[in-house]
């Protein structure tokens, strides 16, 4: 080795004072780090995904984690065993989302199958705009876009992954704009008519911030009520249309939701698809976490009348388990509106004198360069499982969720908010000392401050996490969403029996 660099140095050509003699990275300490980095993740990550003895979190306050993690960066890099040690103490301080009882968010759980192709894809560091840097995934995703469309109930379409399904109905926003008036990609805003659109008070957030960012304005989002279960209710649609009409303003875009955040509830799209028709509107359906339901021919019928819908946001990442972020935007129209919308035909990527089909060049519908091949762990995984493989996921979760509401109406003390018909189960628990108190302001006042407290013990204990909320007037309450295959039914049972153990001196 020392005659190796001898000679390197002998033979130096040096450009500002810097030696450009061979490559400057230790490759074979690189490997081994990998090697010694995915051994840690083997074991500490993948092999206890399934342990319920694990904790679901090593819950530290802030100030103590940023000693643990020695976040700070140094002029000098840090030894391969302290690199190694930063790793272990990253995976034990984090949330474990693939743990059983890890029921906080709408993902959970660990797909082996999709877990591996991110691990192709990042090794790989493609990127998906043209065909000739990226091949296969541009194939994978034309693949997996079409097969979506087919479940959809649509004969042809077109459609893009995005980095989450705010991006996807930002995107969807903006394209219904578009195909309601093409001059605006041009001249911009000025000139237009005060455009406005309609989605129900239970959609996601994102409609809100897409309406800000695109410039339409979040005063320009009218919101549609809700009935006792969280649905759209068509008649108030429809008043709303015809009030903005009169208003003067220009109604271009109505957003259904089919699995809505809290509550899990799914608009009646044949009814809001017959406004959207008499009134000329783009209906867009934010199916982002209730999507996945079309996979199962029992529970399909929850998304009836989505094939008439002008775009959808699907999100496999959630109930299918693809793994953050799986996120798709799928629209009816097949005459490239998406790359009208969207090209700005840069010369160095999109030549058209290219020696292969440039069709397959789709990176010009995106509003990103740079996009991750996130259909790839879509494709792996359905590849692995099949459909029915991915339909009995659904059915499990859905069922799953009924035992535990039927368990939930057993036990005194936990109250249900409403009958689920998806995968949400929303639920109030009451310890001892407010049962017998009489129904008022006090009551609910009491009973606000019982979640955060339990879930505060529950974070600390490690045993599992749980999501609460206030909602539509009514005080804090748990949700809680089956999603992972690892998931049983002793683990509804731990739920009920862990929110009563940690809540008894309350």
């Amino acid at each position: 080795c020392k005659q190796e660099m001898l000679q390197k140095k002998k033979n130096a050509v040096l450009v500002d004072g810097v030696i450009l003699n061979g490559p400057i990275m230790d490759s074979k300490a690189g490997e081994k780090f990998v090697e010694e980095a995915c051994k840690i993740i083997m074991e500490e990550v993948i092999q206890k995904a399934d342990d319920v003895t694990e904790k679901v979190c090593e819950w530290r306050a802030p100030e103590a984690l940023k000693q643990i993690l020695d976040l700070e960066m140094r002029d000098t890099g840090e030894s391969h065993q302290k690199l190694l040690q930063l790793c272990r103490d990253v995976i034990q301080y984090s949330v474990k989302t693939s743990h059983p009882r890890f029921f906080n968010q709408l993902y959970a759980g660990i797909d082996y199958y999709s877990l591996v192709a991110r691990f192709i894809t990042e090794a790989l560091n493609p990127s998906v705009y043209t065909y000739e840097v990226s091949p296969v995934f541009l194939l994978v995703e034309e693949a997996v876009i079409k097969k979506m469309i087919e479940f959809i109930g649509w004969e042809e379409g077109d459609g893009i992954f995005n980095p989450g399904g705010s991006v996807s109905n930002m995107y969807a926003m903006n394209l219904a704009r578009y195909k309601f008036c093409p001059e605006i990609k041009e001249k911009g805003l000025s000139g237009l008519p005060r455009l406005v659109l309609f989605t129900s008070e239970e959609c996601h957030y994102s409609m809100k911030k897409a309406a800000s960012f695109l410039g339409i304005g979040t005063e320009n989002v009218y919101f549609i009520k809700t009935d006792e279960r969280g649905k759209m209710i068509p008649e108030e649609l429809e008043k709303q249309v015809q009030r903005a009409r009169k208003e003067g303003s220009a109604p271009f875009l109505v957003c259904a939701t089919a699995g809505t955040t809290v509550l899990g509830a799914f608009d009646p799209l044949d009814k809001i698809a017959d406004i959207c028709e008499k009134h000329g509107l783009w209906l867009h359906v934010d199916a982002s976490w209730g999507g996945s339901a079309l996979i199962s021919r029992k529970h399909c019928r929850l998304l009836h009348g989505i094939h008439r819908a002008d775009s959808v946001a699907w999100n496999p990442h959630k109930m299918l388990l693809a793994g953050i972020q799986c996120c798709a935007l799928l629209v009816k129209d097949n005459s490239g509106l998406l790359k009208k919308c969207y090209s700005a035909k840069a010369s160095y990527l999109f030549q058209q004198d290219k020696f292969y089909d440039v069709s397959y060049d789709t990176g010009d519908k995106s509003i990103q360069c740079s996009r991750r091949p996130d259909a790839f762990k879509f494709w792996l995984m359905w590849k692995a499982l099949g459909t029915t493989g991915l339909e009995e996921r659904v059915n499990r979760a859905l069922a799953l969720a009924r035992y535990l509401v039927e368990e939930i109406k057993k036990r005194e003390g936990f109250q249900l908010i409403l009958e689920p018909e998806y995968a949400n189960v929303c639920f109030w628990y009451i310890p001892p000392s407010l049962r017998k108190m009489k129904d008022g302001p006090e009551f609910w006042q009491k009973l606000h401050q019982i979640a955060p407290i339990i879930k505060e013990r529950m974070m600390k204990k490690g045993s599992m996490m749980l999501g609460y909320q206030p909602h539509q007037g009514k005080v804090n309450f748990f949700r809680q969403v089956v999603i992972s295959p690892q998931v049983s039914r002793e683990d509804m049972d731990f739920l009920l029996d862990e929110i009563e153990l940690l809540a008894k001196d309350l």
